[in-house]
Parts: structure tokens; C-alpha cells; sequence
């Protein structure tokens, strides 16, 4: 989705360079409709440039810095020099993480959507995201969870959430934990196994999150977390640990948590 209006200074865009000139290059702006800068060749790269071409050449995707914007002249003047290596990856990777979003957005609602449609139902997922990539990935990882508080229809939430979970890889991350659970009460056994089962969540697990409880060395059991994010992993270990726990000490067991495995039994 391309932008009606005009970038803002300060601002960093994405372009091809359309056309160099002795005084500078042409840039046009792949986020914005019908956008052409200009970055002067004091404004190209830093110290004294005998040949722009040495810098850039046509064709080339550049990032740039918006360093003055003039509507009524249709004027957009740039630097490519004021940006470090730093922000060009990042602006680059949103800029991808944008197209990507576009193509979903596509294969939700249809090739052929028109752009009322379209911009309704981006313009509702941007009020509670930062990015039409963010609103994809969350519904990837949460379904319609994600998008309940989204003004949209149902026909759009469903295609939505579809189109992620068809086309979206989300990042994970994973942790571990280790619960040390015993019983010395005739029915032993029975109270490790409900404690187990009660670490797997009973159902309390939240959708993207997978958990899996298993077998070290008795006492110990390793609890593994497969999570969306790191603070979403550590709160479901910490609360399968804690189901494990309190489960075995209800039946008068004893019941631990621990990071790593106990050495004695690597």
C-alpha cells in the first residue's frame, strides 16, 4: 500500500534511483504514489564527489532522508549520505516487511479488492498496530484473538486470520526448566502424574505457545517452551512450574523449580 500524501522531514524513505544528473540523482519513492526526490551530490555520499556514478547508479534501491518537502513546487529534497548502516537495514527490512504485509492483505481479501475495502480494513488494523506486518503476525500467533478488538467484519477478521496463518513465519524462541517432584505417600506415583499433567496446562495454555512436560531422571522432569517471544516463554514456564508444584504439594508432596539440570545427572 503506497501513501496519498507527502513524506515528512526527517523522515527515512525507500526509492530507486530513476535518473543521474551531473548535480545530483533522482530518486523515486517506492512508499509514496507519484513521489520523485532529489538528492543533490553534496547530499550523495560525504567528502568530494567527482562522478555521482561512483556512488550510485540507476536502478539502484536506495534509503534516504527527507531533508526539506515543498508541496507547491512538488519538490522533496534528500540525503543518502545522512544515512548510517544502521538505518538503512532497519528501513530496509521494514520497508520488506511492508511489501510482505501488502501480498497478505491481497490474499486475504481478494486480487481484485477495491481500494475503499482495502482501506478500510488496513486502516482499522493500524489503529491497534503499529504495522499491517505487526496485525499479521499477532493473528499468526493468536488467531482471532488478536484481532477482537479490531473494527472489521467478521468475513474480513476470518480471512485475515487465515491469510496468516497460511503465509506467516513466526519467530520463535525457547526455554527450559526443570521440576523436581516427589511423593513419598502410598499413591505416589498417581500424585507426580497429576502434577505432571497439571504443568501441561490443563488447558490454560494460550494459543501460539507450545509446552511439553517430560521424563530427565526421577525426581526431575524438564519443562520446555516454545513461545512467540522471551517474556511470553519465561511467564508460561514460571506458571507450568508453579501448576506442577502446587499439585504435589497438595497431596503432601515436595515439589522444586530450576533453571539447569542437576549435574548429577548429565
Amino acid at each position: 500500500m503506497k501513501y496519498s500524501g507527502w513524506p515528512e522531514p526527517g523522515e527515512l524513505v525507500v526509492g530507486d534511483v530513476d535518473e543521474i544528473a551531473d548535480f545530483g540523482v533522482f530518486v523515486d519513492l517506492d512508499e509514496y504514489e507519484d513521489k520523485r526526490g532529489l538528492c543533490h551530490i553534496s547530499e550523495v555520499a560525504s567528502g568530494w564527489i567527482k562522478n555521482v556514478r561512483d556512488h550510485v547508479r540507476e536502478g539502484q534501491t536506495v534509503v534516504a532522508k527527507v531533508l526539506d518537502v515543498d508541496e507547491s513546487s512538488n519538490q522533496i529534497d534528500l540525503s543518502i549520505k545522512d544515512v548510517n548502516e544502521h538505518q538503512r537495514k532497519d528501513k530496509i527490512q521494514d520497508w520488506k516487511n511492508s511489501q510482505k504485509a501488502d501480498n497478505w492483505m491481497l490474499i486475504a481479501l481478494g486480487e481484485d479488492v477495491d481500494d475503499d475495502r482495502y482501506t478500510a480494513v488496513a486502516n482499522a488494523l493500524l489503529v491497534e498496530y503499529d504495522s499491517l506486518y505487526d496485525a499479521f503476525e499477532a493473528a499468526a500467533i493468536s488467531g482471532e484473538e488478536a484481532l477482537e478488538d479490531v473494527d472489521i467484519d467478521d468475513d474480513a477478521l476470518d480471512a485475515v486470520v487465515e491469510a496468516a496463518r497460511e503465509n506467516v513465519s513466526v519467530p520463535y524462541v525457547e526455554v527450559t526448566g526443570y521440576v523436581d517432584l516427589e511423593s513419598a505417600a502410598p499413591d505416589g506415583v498417581d500424585d507426580v502424574r497429576e502434577a505432571l499433567t497439571a504443568a501441561e496446562g490443563n488447558g490454560e495454555v494460550p494459543d501460539g505457545v507450545d509446552l511439553e512436560v517430560g521424563y530427565v531422571g526421577s525426581p526431575e522432569y524438564r519443562i520446555k517452551v516454545r513461545a512467540p517471544d522471551y517474556k511470553t516463554a519465561e511467564d508460561q514456564l514460571e506458571a507450568a512450574a508453579s501448576r506442577a508444584r502446587e499439585a504435589i504439594e497438595a497431596g503432601g508432596g515436595v515439589g522444586g523449580f530450576h533453571r539447569e539440570r542437576r549435574e548429577d545427572d548429565e
